[in-house]
């Protein structure tokens, strides 16, 4: 049985250098795309602990979910704004397990990736070239017009391009905690506070490792009808979980609900909930 931990797996997904770079066909670009526009195959690159007899890692299933969009590439030139997204795992015995992860981007520091990445865009500008180069006689008239769509689409196609000798290469990046329960405000505060200690120039009080270890060993559940503090990286992280007369634990903003959908689509789905109608959410 589950010892009560406030966690079970601290998890860190991203870009395998020595497997490099996989496209990755779940998610259905295509290599007309430029290459800082494709995806690429994301893998589990580090679990603690190994495993726990209560929750199983299902390494295919977190891997996906931590990452469903596989890796993203970008340049200086880009918004690199860190991400953060949530995610359930229902196992065959209608039981869950929650996942709580932040990406965010790095500097890739593998002159193998970032050759890699400049030979892709020598790749599929060759490509783009012999694909939209216009017959000689429309050369002809372009050059004598002084106006080509062709070569006004290439530069817009190059704009967002790679530069090995001019641009710095930065690629997505996961951390992850896996919970029995879903308190979302409290796992988002570790994670942006681990985050923030590896990119602060000045090194956290502990070592990272010690606060991994405390929010997977140390720190426990709380007590039905309880609240629960305990040390972050820079500050306390609080949490509470509602007794068993309460509603049950839902620790989401309700107002992005709003921001999202909009006031009359809430109000629709609400009816349509009373109502008991089949309600399909799709999102991209």
């Amino acid at each position: 049985s589950a010892p009560g931990r406030f966690a079970d797996y601290f998890v860190i997904c991203g870009l395998d250098t020595e497997t490099g770079l996989e496209p990755d066909e779940l998610s259905g670009e295509n290599f007309e795309q430029t290459p800082l526009r494709r995806t690429f195959k994301s893998k589990v690159l580090a679990r603690y602990p190994e495993n726990v007899e209560w929750n199983p890692f299902d390494q295919d299933a977190v891997g996906m979910l931590c990452m469903p969009k596989g890796l993203a590439f970008k340049t200086q030139a880009d918004s690199r704004e860190p991400q953060f997204h949530s995610f359930i795992i229902t196992r065959e015995d209608g039981s869950r397990t929650f996942g709580f992860s932040l990406t965010f981007f790095e500097e890739v520091t593998s002159k193998q990736i970032c050759s890699a990445m400049q030979t892709l865009y020598h790749m599929h500008n060759a490509e783009y070239d012999i694909l939209h180069t216009p017959p000689t006689n429309e050369k002809e008239s372009c050059s004598s017009t002084g106006d080509c769509n062709g070569t006004s689409v290439s530069k817009l196609q190059r704009f967002n391009s790679y530069d090995i000798s001019r641009d710095t290469l930065y690629v997505s990046k996961c951390i992850c905690l896996i919970t029995p329960m879903s308190f979302m405000k409290a796992c988002k505060k570790v994670l942006e506070q681990l985050h923030q200690a590896v990119t602060s120039p000045q090194p956290p009080p502990l070592p990272l490792e010690s606060y991994i270890y405390n929010i997977l060993y140390e720190v426990p559940l709380p007590p039905a009808g309880r609240s629960l503090k305990f040390s972050g990286v820079y500050g306390p992280i609080i949490c509470q979980r509602p007794s068993t007369s309460e509603l049950p634990l839902f620790d989401f903003p309700v107002k992005e609900v709003f921001e999202l959908l909009g006031v009359e689509n809430v109000v629709q789905l609400f009816t349509c909930a009373l109502l008991e109608f089949q309600i399909l959410l799709y999102s991209q």
